[in-house]
């Protein structure tokens, strides 16, 4: 049984910690209001922008899991969530003793790479975001990777699942894709990012980075049309050749995180979104 705490219990730590405690590890969920979550955590109320109620972390630890989510997508939000509160974190665990975990986890994201013309990218890839958001995860990494605790870096490309269905939604509105220029997205499933997690948890020595993304990087467009044909609503696609760049165009291979033994619960986004589908109503299909 290990003992694991989870910074920051949102749409993926809190699936984290259900899985984990499913397979009777003693799972923590720290947050700024304990009261959500699931009954199979214990709550560690603290506020990572505020030190002192770190005091409330558990002692002996074996795994720490870094997955926190910024309050709005603006710089000072980022740097508050992963580099701040992180560098807070870090002082209590890496310092005080009995809470200095054998692992840590730090979770980051695909934003992180700045590939504009759909270049297949891994985790050797250069790495020169262009926008706030990936430069700041790329801090927020490096902080884990220098630190004095062995840290695995988790890149998570677009995260979907039960509840998250703005690209159903999207295609549901009537919205219009554009099939040229292409635009390649990468996705994963929310239970694969826990279960990527947990697997990673346990792996013996693994590597330092890992890409974490499904086996099938796909065009946007091409993912509302399947999705447009199982739900049996129209889409229109258009073609923009003179539209400029508009941000980061890449494959994201996850070789290196299937090589170390992990298996996908859906592989591709035909899984994942089918899954979804089946747990909408009354557009869950044709």
């Amino acid at each position: 049984m290990a003992r694991v705490l989870i910074v920051g219990c949102g749409y993926v730590g809190t699936a984290l910690g259900q899985l984990l405690s499913s397979k009777g590890d003693l799972v923590w969920g720290l947050r700024r209001d304990t009261a959500s979550l699931p009954s199979c955590m214990r709550p560690c109320r603290a506020d990572l922008t505020v030190p002192e109620t770190l005091s409330n972390i558990p002692s002996d630890l074996d795994d720490v899991v870094y997955a926190v989510s910024a309050d709005s997508f603006d710089s000072q939000s980022y740097r508050q969530a992963y580099i701040d509160g992180f560098e807070n974190l870090l002082s209590v665990v890496q310092t005080t003793e009995g809470r200095r975990p054998k692992r840590l986890i730090y979770v980051s994201s695909t934003s992180v790479y700045g590939q504009v013309a759909g270049e297949v990218v891994n985790e050797d890839s250069s790495t020169s975001p262009s926008r706030f958001s990936g430069q700041v995860m790329l801090e927020g990494e490096r902080l884990g990777i220098g630190c004095s605790i062995p840290t695995v870096v988790v890149r998570f490309g677009g995260i979907y699942g039960p509840g998250r269905t703005r690209l159903i939604e999207k295609v549901l509105g009537g919205a219009t894709c554009s099939a040229n220029p292409v635009r390649f997205t990468n996705r994963i499933h929310r239970d694969d990012c826990a279960g990527v997690l947990a697997h990673l948890l346990r792996v013996v020595s693994p590597e330092s980075v890992y890409l974490a993304v499904d086996d099938k990087p796909a065009p946007e467009c091409e993912v509302m049309r399947w999705l447009a044909d199982q739900l049996c609503v129209p889409l229109t696609e258009g073609s923009d050749l003179a539209m400029p760049p508009m941000g980061p165009n890449k494959r994201c291979f996850n070789g290196r995180l299937r090589a170390s033994g992990y298996r996908f619960i859906y592989p591709t986004y035909q899984d994942g979104y089918q899954a979804v589908l089946a747990g909408l109503t009354p557009n869950g299909g044709c």
